[in-house]
C-alpha cells in the first residue's frame, strides 16, 4: 500500500494527473476515480483542508460497493479515517429500511442524494452515541454531506485488519468484549449496529472495535430486535470456529432483559 500523499491544497487542482498515477499504485480504478472523487466531493475536501481539519489524503484503506475509506493526516500530523459514500453508486437501495422509522430522520426526502447525506449524518450521530458511552469504535471528528471524518484505528504503516482476517490468540475474551459491547449499545446507547458482523470490526491491539454504523437505529425502530437477534447471530457464528458455544436466545434475552419461556 502506497504512502503517495495525493491530496493537498497544491494538487487539488491538478487532482485527475495525481490520481491517474496513483492506479497502478493504490488499486483505485478510473471507475472508482469518478464514482468517489466527483465535483461535490472535491468541494467538500477543499473545505475540510481550508477549514484545518485535513491537510492531505494519504491511500485508501478499504474499498466498498457504498464508499471509500481513505487514511488522512490533520494540520497536526494526527492520522484520520476519511470515508467518502458515493452518491452515483445504485447500492444504496437497501439501505431505506434503517432509516424509514427512524425517528432522527422523519424529514428527509428519499431521493438518492438525500438518503446518502442521511446516511453520513445517521453515521455520525451513531458513532457520536458510541463515543459518549465509551464503546470501542472510531471517533466522530466531523460530517459533511457524503464525507465523514472520524478517528483512524491503526498503525503508521496499515490499518488495523478486520476480525474476519485475524486469527485470535484469546478468542473467548474478544467475543465477550464484543458481546458487551452489543450489550451496551443497547442498554446504554439506545442503538443496535444492525448489520454486524466479522466485516466490520477492526481487531486493534487485541482489542475490538466496531464500524460502518450507518445501519445503527435506535431501539424505537420497527425493526431493531429483529436487527438485534441477526447482529448476535453473525457473532457466535464466527465464534464456532474456535469452538465457543453461546446461546443466541439467551444472549438475546439477557440484553434486552426478556425472561426465558
Amino acid at each position: 500500500m502506497s504512502s503517495e500523499k495525493f491530496l493537498d491544497k497544491k494538487t487539488l487542482k491538478k487532482l485527475d494527473e495525481k490520481l491517474q498515477f496513483l492506479i497502478s499504485k493504490d488499486g483505485l480504478d478510473r471507475k472508482t476515480q469518478d464514482e468517489v472523487f466527483d465535483k461535490s466531493a472535491l468541494k467538500i475536501l477543499e473545505k475540510l483542508i481550508s477549514n484545518r481539519i485535513l491537510k492531505i489524503l494519504d491511500f485508501p484503506i478499504s474499498t466498498g460497493k457504498e464508499g471509500n475509506v481513505f487514511r488522512g493526516v490533520t494540520p497536526e500530523k494526527k492520522l484520520v479515517a476519511v470515508k467518502i459514500y458515493r452518491i452515483s453508486t445504485s447500492t444504496f437501495k437497501h439501505i431505506t429500511k434503517y432509516i424509514i422509522g427512524d425517528p432522527r430522520f422523519n424529514s428527509i426526502h428519499l431521493s438518492k442524494r438525500d438518503i446518502i447525506f442521511a446516511w453520513t449524518k445517521k453515521e455520525y450521530k451513531n458513532l457520536e452515541r458510541l463515543k459518549k458511552f465509551k464503546i470501542n469504535a472510531p471517533k466522530p471528528i466531523i460530517s459533511i454531506k457524503n464525507v465523514l471524518v472520524m478517528q483512524y484505528i491503526g498503525y503508521k504503516n496499515k490499518p488495523a485488519p478486520l476480525l474476519k482476517d485475524v486469527k485470535l490468540d484469546k478468542p473467548k475474551q474478544t467475543f465477550d468484549i464484543i458481546i458487551k459491547s452489543i450489550s451496551d449499545m443497547y442498554k446504554k446507547a439506545g442503538l443496535v449496529h444492525g448489520d454486524l458482523s466479522s466485516y466490520n470490526i477492526l481487531m486493534f491491539k487485541n482489542k475490538p472495535y466496531i464500524i460502518d454504523l450507518g445501519p445503527g437505529v435506535l431501539i424505537e425502530h420497527p425493526n431493531s430486535h429483529e436487527f438485534l437477534k441477526r447482529d448476535i447471530y453473525n457473532i457466535v457464528y464466527h465464534f464456532k470456529k474456535y469452538k465457543i458455544k453461546a446461546d443466541e436466545q439467551k444472549i438475546y434475552n439477557k440484553i434486552t432483559n426478556k425472561k426465558e419461556s
